[in-house]
């Protein structure tokens, strides 16, 4: 496929593509309706009925400085592609026609020479640049803001797809256009893997990866992306920044950990240099069941200690598990002999484990003995492989299941964060009970629900997904109310305010409680630095 049909590989308005979303079966719209009441239905109106601001004119430098005319675009198509992320706010505007606002031109250089010509013309130019990988931000990191421009191009990297792979390091150099599909098929063919595999894996890059600091789903047994990364490479409007790829190095503070989590405010990546590992011949995922949420935090505190943690890890809080086993179509007798095998097990409530191995067959069995001891001696109850491969084969179907909940009139986000053991309890409660007190304060009492999918031995990520009936009309203030309230009680709790989605326009008022103000100082000296005229993704990360 080539980078141009990749642009247009997805529902404009939402996620992925159009025929491969699921649908809704009446049992899960009832158990929905019943759970949240009546909703305003919410369709997506039709992309000539999107109101698109006029494009004003790019340079001709410009579009010389990407390719020429072939890698340049100001079709409405694309403008509006490039005019959103996949926040709720996002998908919000852009379902509804209306969007916060869109690129003037999309340009897709296909080199780093070429992505740095383009920044220092843009920078001559004085037009702002918005690095556009996948588009999956939920956080507003590609939000089309200006700053003080009142030009802007988004930078398309999808041509930049290049794969180089080391075998005696066991490293690849890859390009920051390629998908997570891409990249891992063709680590595939010879005979590795990445084993990156956050929920955006089908349509987020391996660039968009390394400026968010992403995190995947077997992160506990391959380690976040930045853990990955050896070696890095940047344009910026002032020059080529780039590492060493070595091991280590004790040559003064990171530069690469400068790089890796810079959002698109520094410079655009255009080399990525990542650790790879011999593809897995097994792969095991099972299901186990945990006494209560605190159990399940125990038990992963005990695992993660004791140097028993399987590569995936997802631990469901009881009303995450409640509402999983409700949608999950189990029916009838299935549904009564597992609630049956439960009760007799003394877990008629509880919290559902999702755990995997991955590896050589008898590597897998035997960190899974290991595990599964200690998941025993917690008074876990295994519930077998079925419920582990349910899992795997819906690990990505949560942003085409949002798209579904947000067509029958309901708001739903995402945030997470993260904290010690020694603290995340009170982390959970406090931001669990502002989600709560935030949507019954507008009228629309809602769920909560929370997992844990990153563990570590000092402590755990929390992911939380609530949702409840819309607004009409005020859609945004009322997600901007819920938000609010639920990041507040993050700071208050002394949680950090992503631990993976990145900090983006949502997250970036509360840098201050993140690194202090000398430290939002410090970066602010770094991007003056690199992009003295401030061209780069303006408004994100680091706050005005």
């Amino acid at each position: 496929m080539s980078a141009a049909d990749l642009r247009r590989d997805s529902a404009w308005w939402g996620w992925g593509r159009a025929e491969n979303r699921p649908t809704l079966t009446e049992a899960q719209r009832a158990l929905v309706a019943a759970e949240l009441g009546p909703a305003d239905p919410a369709r997506a109106v039709a992309l000539e009925d999107v109101a698109l601001p006029d494009a004003l004119s790019i340079p001709d430098r410009l579009i010389a400085a990407a390719g020429g005319p072939g890698a340049a675009s100001a079709e409405v198509e694309d403008r509006v592609r490039h005019a959103a992320g996949k926040s709720y706010p996002d998908l919000w505007r852009i379902r509804n026609g209306m969007p916060v606002d869109a690129p003037d031109a999309v340009l897709a250089p296909e080199s780093a020479a070429s992505v740095r010509t383009v920044l220092e013309a843009c920078a001559r130019e004085h037009v702002a640049v918005v690095p556009f990988g996948g588009g999956s931000s939920v956080v507003g990191g590609v939000e089309p803001l200006r700053g003080t421009h009142d030009r802007l191009v988004s930078l398309d990297l999808t041509s930049m797809r290049e794969v180089r792979i080391d075998d005696r390091s066991h490293t690849a150099t890859l390009g920051p256009g390629l998908r997570g599909p891409e990249a891992e098929a063709a680590l595939n063919d010879a005979g590795y893997t990445l084993g990156h595999f956050p929920q955006s894996f089908m349509y987020a890059t391996i660039g968009g990866f390394a400026a968010t600091r992403s995190a995947g789903q077997a992160s506990s047994g391959y380690g976040r992306f930045d853990a990955l990364v050896t070696a890095v490479t940047m344009q910026t409007p002032s020059g080529e920044m780039t590492t060493l790829e070595t091991p280590h190095t004790a040559a003064g503070p990171a530069l690469r950990e400068l790089i890796v989590g810079s959002e698109g405010t520094l410079g655009v990546i255009t080399d990525v240099t990542v650790k790879i590992r011999p593809l897995p011949t097994e792969r095991r995922y099972e299901g186990w069941f945990a006494e209560s949420w605190k159990a399940g935090i125990e038990l992963a505190r005990a695992l993660a200690q004791h140097g028993a943690l399987p590569d995936v890890f997802r631990l469901s809080d009881h009303d995450e598990t409640r509402v999983s086993l409700a949608m999950s179509g189990l029916e009838g007798l299935k549904r009564s002999l597992f609630e049956g095998y439960l009760k007799l097990r003394g877990r008629s409530e509880g919290s559902m484990v999702i755990v995997g191995w991955e590896g050589d067959r008898e590597s897998v069995g035997r960190r899974r003995e290991v595990s599964a001891a200690v998941m025993r001696r917690a008074d876990a109850v295994p519930l077998g492989r079925s419920p582990g491969e349910a899992w795997e084969h819906g690990r990505y179907e949560g942003p085409y299941l949002r798209d579904l909940l947000m067509d029958e009139g309901l708001m739903v986000e995402t945030l997470e964060t993260s904290h010690t053991y020694s603290r995340i309890g009170e982390l959970y409660e406090g931001v669990r009970g502002a989600l709560h007190g935030a949507m019954s304060d507008r009228g629309h009492p809602g769920i909560v629900m929370c997992h844990v999918s990153h563990v570590y031995r000092d402590g755990a990520s929390l992911y939380f997904t609530f949702l409840c009936p819309r607004e009409a009309g005020s859609e945004i203030e009322q997600w901007r109310a819920v938000k609010t309230a639920a990041c507040e009680a993050i700071v208050a709790a002394g949680g950090t305010i992503t631990h993976h989605h990145a900090t983006g326009t949502d997250h970036a008022p509360y840098m201050k409680a993140e690194v202090g103000e000398l430290g939002i100082e410090a970066l602010r000296a770094v991007k003056d630095r690199l992009d003295p005229a401030g061209i780069m993704n303006p408004g994100k990360l680091i706050p005005a």
